[in-house]
């Protein structure tokens, strides 16, 4: 199935792991984290600096990201499912550099 949607262009961001993470990071000070899980999830401990906005306020709160419509987006969640859609809709409005990180398992660091 990726093998397709890469082909024909529907999926347009990009798997990362914990390593690429790092580089990103460290790479472009203006990146944002951005965790999409519920606000209960992220007060239960997040990836540092993360900003949170649930998965499903992202389209109404879109224009909140604007700044950052330029900027390299790395976006998780719990287990995957979320993240990849909070990838499509940042696709879907515009935002051309997003990363999707899957779960927040995929994070090696220390939560806060």
């Amino acid at each position: 199935m990726g093998f397709f949607s890469n082909m024909f262009g529907s999926k347009k961001y990009t798997n990362i792991n914990n390593e690429e993470l790092k580089n990103i990071i460290k790479n472009n000070k203006n990146a944002l984290i951005l965790d999409v899980r519920s606000i209960g999830e992220f007060r239960s401990g997040h990836i540092p600096n993360a900003k949170n906005i649930p998965v499903q306020e992202l389209s109404s709160q879109i224009n909140n990201l604007d700044a950052y419509k330029n900027d390299d987006i790395i976006v998780y969640c719990a287990s995957g499912g979320r993240s990849s859609s909070a990838a499509n809709i940042l696709n879907k409005n515009g935002f051309s550099k997003v990363y999707n990180l899957g779960g927040i398992g995929n994070y090696t660091g220390k939560l806060i």
